[in-house]
């Protein structure tokens, strides 16, 4: 079986990104076990704090649970044509200590994904990513890409996706993600 671990890079109760990564979960396909993950509880990334005390607890367990997983789908939302900070500061408690990136990322499938009000969807968001996935070695899937433009739209006011296409579509994106991490890891 397949270990997915998604991410939801928003602390927003009402995230898109958030009801995008629940709504993965529910399509993924049998074979494929998908567990879900947050930010909260990550502090700001501080280096006095890490000498003194190391990573975080909510911090380690993200790490756990990413060195478990076969592959790892970001759900990024876009802020400012980039990254959310948030989502930025968890990748670098992720990578400390330095020794640990090898552990963490290196070679191991990630993907991304991701959902906005706006008529992009998260492009740029993704593409900001890429620097970021590359210099810490990971193995950024780039089969598919899924992101979800005006997804006011495609979400009803609990966060369940109401429409059918994209429910496929991410279906779709999920099989064939799994796909290549079941390769990656044969």
């Amino acid at each position: 079986m397949t270990k997915i671990l998604g991410i939801s890079g928003s602390l927003r109760k009402a995230s898109f990104n958030t009801a995008l990564l629940k709504a993965a979960k529910s399509v993924a396909p049998d074979d494929i076990e998908f567990e879900t993950a947050t930010l909260h509880g990550i502090p700001l990334y501080d280096g006095d704090v890490e000498a003194e005390s190391g990573v975080p607890a909510a911090a380690a367990d993200l790490k756990r649970k990413i060195m478990a997983a076969d592959g790892v789908i970001l759900f990024t939302p876009e802020y400012n044509n980039s990254m959310p900070g948030v989502f930025k500061n968890a990748i670098d408690w992720l990578s400390r200590p330095p020794a640990d990136i090898r552990n963490v990322f290196g070679g191991r499938p990630f993907a991304l994904a991701g959902a906005s009000p706006g008529n992009f969807g998260t492009i740029l968001s993704q593409n900001a990513w890429l620097a970021v996935m590359r210099t810490l070695g990971a193995d950024l899937w780039s089969g598919k890409r899924l992101m979800l433009p005006k997804a006011d739209t495609l979400f009803d006011s609990e966060g369940q996706l109401t429409d059918d296409q994209t429910r496929e579509r991410l279906r779709g994106f999920v099989r064939a993600f799994a796909d290549h991490v079941a390769t990656v890891k044969a």
